[in-house]
């Protein structure tokens, strides 16, 4: 019987099979966080420095229906190719209650890449539109559980509370865009602004490991 092996799958086999390479990145499919918050979990409040120089907190959100929380990071191969994605996620559904928040939780003392300035320079260069957090002391992707970027998390307010009503991939190829077929952030929020319940909760997040300090 024949076993067919898609090429990530190849890579990911690849990677797995002869370790992390030093100083690369853990280029690979990824769990949860551990300890993290998990589908529907009501989220805390959090309040980060945006690239614009301003505070930027959950809480500053209360109008919206939801909102789309993206880890993600200047150096990450999986967030570069994933950043016009995130624009258009923000594009599609801010009008409709749910902007995206994106939050760099990355050491800028391993990728330089990372730096507060570097990211000030993305944000301006592609005219993100919404904020681009710093999450220096990585709390915030600790409480979330995150493990990697990008990775999404997409809450729905209910009263004065946001709860996770997704989490994991934004889609199901990191590769290529032209070549997805199942649009994880895409269908939740749609289900959601439509009054439905999301389909698809939980999925594994592929890119990055985010390098936590301290260790």
């Amino acid at each position: 019987m024949k076993i067919k092996v898609s090429r990530w799958g190849l890579l990911v086999l690849f990677f797995a099979l002869i370790g992390r390479p030093t100083g690369a990145e853990g280029i690979e499919e990824g769990k949860q966080g551990q300890g993290g918050y998990q589908v529907g979990d009501a989220v805390s409040n959090f309040r980060l420095k945006n690239t614009d120089g301003n505070m930027v907190s959950l809480s500053d959100f209360a109008g919206s229906k939801g909102v789309i929380v993206v880890f993600t990071s200047n150096h990450c191969p999986f967030a570069k190719a994933y950043e016009d994605r995130i624009i258009a996620l923000n594009t599609k559904f801010a009008g409709q209650g749910y902007p995206v928040i994106a939050i760099n939780p990355s050491d800028p003392g391993t990728h330089q890449d990372d730096t507060f300035e570097k990211m000030k320079e993305r944000s301006a260069a592609k005219h993100y539109g919404y904020p681009y957090l710093v999450d220096d002391t990585q709390q915030v992707a600790r409480k979330f559980g995150a493990g990697r970027t990008p990775q999404a998390f997409v809450l729905q307010k209910n009263g004065a509370q946001f709860s996770v009503r997704y989490m994991g991939m934004i889609d199901d190829n990191p590769q290529d865009a032209a070549g997805v077929t199942k649009l994880y952030v895409d269908e939740a929020v749609t289900n959601l602004a439509g009054g439905k319940p999301v389909v698809t909760t939980v999925t594994k997040p592929v890119g990055c490991a985010i390098k936590w300090k301290n260790q």
